[in-house]
Parts: C-alpha cells; sequence; structure tokens
C-alpha cells in the first residue's frame, strides 16, 4: 500500500490513476451484451434458459420460484439469522420512512390551481447475484425503500446454485422483505428480461441491485428502455483521520472494503505520519487472519494508498475531490467536519460508526454512488422508487392575464403554433 506525502502534485498523480480505472470500458463485454440483449428481446425465456445452459451448464429445479418453496426457507432457516435480518429491517424502514415526499396543490386567489402527484412505480426488477457473491443485506436496501415508496409489484431474478436451487439466504430475506416473485436466472439476460419482459417475467419499469460487469453493462445499455439505480463501479472506502484514531480501527475498515475485489479502493488520508505507520503494520498484522487475503493485498497494492496532509481542511478538500463511496471520519469532533464534506455516497463519524455498520444494518441505504459520482448522484432511496407527475389548471381570466407574456415568449422562439394556441382561445 503506497504511502504519499501530499504536495500539490504526488497525490493529483495518484487520483489521477483511480479515475482512469473507473473510466475504462470493456468493448468485448459489451459486444457481447449487447447480443444477449438482443436475443432476449427476440426470444424471451428461450434465451434466457439457452444463456443459462450455456453458462451455468444445467437449467434451474424451476423457473420461477414456487411460492411454498420462498414460505419453507423462512420457516426452516436459521433462527439467529432471521432475526439479524429482522432487525436490520426495522433499522432500514425506520430511516427510510423518514424520506417519503408529500405531493401539493397550490390554489391561487385567481382560479389557478398547480399541483404534484408523488406515487410509487408499477413494477420493480431486482437483480441479487447469487453463489458464493449472495447477499441478503442488498435484498433488504433494495426492496424495502421500494415498497415503502409504494412500488406495486417487486420482481427478483438470481442465479440458481450450482444444483439448479436458489440460494436459501436470498430467499429468507426475500419472504421478510415482501418480494412478490422470483426467478433463477442470472447475468445480461435476465437484466433484458427485466427490461422487456418475457413470456413468463413481467416488464419492469426500474432495474436495481448490484451484479458482476456484465450485470452492470446490461443495466448501462438498457438504461431509458428501463430506469436503472446507478452504474456501479467497484467499492471504495476513503479514511480521514488524526492523531486520536486508532491504527487497527482504520486498517480493518479499509480492507472491508478491499475484499470485496481486486478493482476495490482503499484510500486514507491523515495529519498524522505515526498513524500512517502504525497503520501500515496493522494491515500486516490483519491480513493474516482473513479469508480473503489475497484479494486484499491485490486491492491495497494496486488502488490503495494513504495520503500524509498538513490539516484537517486539506483532509475535506482531497475527500471532496475523490467523492468517495464511502467516507469515514475518525477525527476528534468529527460532526465539526460534517458540514464541509459535500461530496460522499454516505459518511460514517467517529471510531465505531464502522462502514460495515451501514452495510448491513445501521438504516441509511448501502447502495452507494461509486467513481467519484458522488458529485451528482445520491445513495438509493425511497425517491429512487417514485414519481412525480405535476398538474395544473387555469381560470379564462387567469390566462386572460398571462397570455400576452406567454405569445412574446413563444413567437421569439420562432414556435408560431405555440403562440397560436393562446390566441385561439380569446378571438
Amino acid at each position: 500500500m503506497k504511502k504519499i506525502f501530499a504536495d500539490g502534485s504526488a497525490e493529483k498523480i495518484f487520483l489521477a490513476e483511480l479515475n482512469r480505472r473507473a473510466g475504462e470500458t470493456n468493448k468485448k463485454v459489451t459486444e457481447t451484451v449487447s447480443a444477449i440483449i438482443e436475443d432476449v428481446k427476440e426470444n424471451g425465456d428461450t434465451a434466457v434458459n439457452n444463456y443459462t445452459l450455456k453458462f451455468d451448464g444445467k437449467l434451474p429445479q424451476y423457473y420461477e420460484v414456487p411460492r411454498d418453496v420462498i414460505n419453507d426457507a423462512l420457516t426452516e432457516a436459521d433462527e439467529s439469522f432471521v432475526n439479524a435480518l429482522l432487525n436490520a429491517q426495522e433499522n432500514i424502514a425506520d430511516f427510510h420512512k423518514r424520506q417519503v415526499e408529500q405531493g401539493f396543490i397550490n390554489a391561487k386567489d385567481n382560479g389557478v390551481i398547480l399541483g404534484q402527484r408523488v406515487r410509487g412505480l408499477a413494477r420493480v426488477g431486482l437483480y441479487v447475484p447469487g453463489g458464493t457473491a449472495a447477499y441478503p443485506s442488498s435484498v433488504l436496501m433494495n426492496a424495502i425503500p421500494a415498497k415503502i415508496a409504494g412500488v406495486k409489484e417487486i420482481i427478483m431474478v438470481t442465479p440458481p446454485l450450482k444444483d439448479g436451487t436458489p440460494n436459501k439466504d436470498i430467499l429468507v430475506a426475500a419472504a421478510i422483505c415482501g418480494v412478490d416473485r422470483i426467478f433463477l436466472a442470472g447475468g445480461a439476460q435476465a437484466v433484458a428480461a427485466l427490461a422487456y419482459g418475457t413470456e413468463q417475467i413481467p416488464k419492469c419499469d426500474k432495474i436495481v441491485g448490484p451484479g458482476n460487469i456484465f450485470v452492470a453493462t446490461a443495466k448501462k445499455l438498457l438504461y431509458g428502455t428501463v430506469d436503472i439505480d446507478m452504474i456501479a463501479g467497484p467499492s471504495e472506502i476513503l479514511v480521514i483521520a488524526d492523531d486520536t484514531a486508532e491504527a487497527k480501527f482504520a486498517a480493518a475498515d479499509l480492507m472491508s472494503q478491499a475484499e470485496h475485489d481486486v478493482l476495490a479502493s482503499a484510500i486514507m488520508i491523515t495529519t498524522s505520519e505515526k498513524l500512517a505507520d502504525d497503520t501500515l503494520k496493522e494491515i500486516e498484522r490483519q491480513k493474516e487472519y482473513l479469508s480473503r487475503k489475497g484479494i486484499i493485498e491485490k486491492s491495497l497494492d494496486d488502488y490503495g494508498a494513504i495520503i500524509i496532509t498538513d490539516s484537517r481542511e486539506k483532509c475535506a478538500e482531497l475527500a471532496n475531490e475523490i467523492a468517495p463511496e464511502h467516507l469515514e471520519v475518525l477525527m476528534e469532533n468529527p460532526f465539526e467536519l460534517l458540514g464541509s464534506l459535500d461530496n460522499a455516497g454516505s459518511i460514517f463519524l467517529g471510531n465505531y460508526a464502522s462502514e460495515p455498520l451501514g452495510d448491513y444494518f445501521a438504516g441509511p441505504n448501502h447502495v452507494l454512488p461509486t467513481s467519484g459520482t458522488a458529485r451528482f448522484f445520491s445513495p438509493l432511496g425511497v425517491a429512487s422508487f417514485t414519481k412525480r407527475t405535476s398538474y395544473t389548471y387555469y381560470t379564462k381570466e387567469a390566462l386572460a392575464a398571462a397570455k400576452d407574456d406567454i405569445v412574446l415568449i413563444a413567437e421569439r422562439e420562432g414556435l408560431t403554433a405555440h403562440a397560436n394556441a393562446i390566441k385561439v382561445r380569446f378571438e
């Protein structure tokens, strides 16, 4: 893991390299996914099943998971696991209920009525990775705000296990969250099925959920045909810390994200060279007993760094430039910096708000913007699953008072039919 002294140049070079990684596209993957999308668009479930055979070697036990199988997974699950998910569900629901947006109506004295309706999308598709990368926590983070938003139906797609059965932990989470239907299909073909609809998989208005590069590319290519949550890149964590931070905490939190993927980035910016050195030592010590040691080492070697700077203000400035997915503030009086941290997906304040708390339990959503897009994207939330419609009512008298201004603007733009639509009402 690199140690960089911020001098106005060295840190910029490192961040530029990081940005290049985020902007890379794989043309071969794009071509492959485009072909899959077209095939599914034309051939529906037949194409989906053909790709399942091609990539997995066999068809699943069933295409749509029967409701009794979902219910049995919940009743047969380990009680402590179910309770943990229920406790997490309670926190996630409590946080997201506070995001609910109300419509409004503005009735003016001159008879004009303006307003906005807010309502949930009709149907949302949820992609959930299967196999060893199965994350029931992602089911909670996607399905709970969708339900709170008023989404009428949630359709889940998830790859089957090698024996052709669904991952039971995923079924448990789906049952707890009220997912309506589950299909055993994965990859770009499942995303395309959600976007276009097939004979069995209903067409959805929006697709959410994590996936590999083929899934992410499919979502990107289908945006516009269907809405998506965001185009997610590799996981990221930025820790800003001073000499009051615990090195063992910082090291553990950096590695908690580095273990996701060899492309993940874990960065610390600190005002203390001693903390930097102690954190590097702690990484060497702790990684030896972690199961994904190889991935952690590769990630930290390629995309990790500890940047040493001279002030808290510089830490905040660099944090805003990086705009990380996860930002931890391991500093004295962390709330003092909160107002200066404008670009981050989710911020964790203090020594005991470790990032995995946000992944699983605290309540804020863990579906977050990556690759610097926290400059303009927000975390997944209730608003992600709603749509807004404005409405307008004018009396003849109110329109008469406005008509000259409307006609003037329309004619200045050369849109005489626009102007005419107003004029004819007063001829």
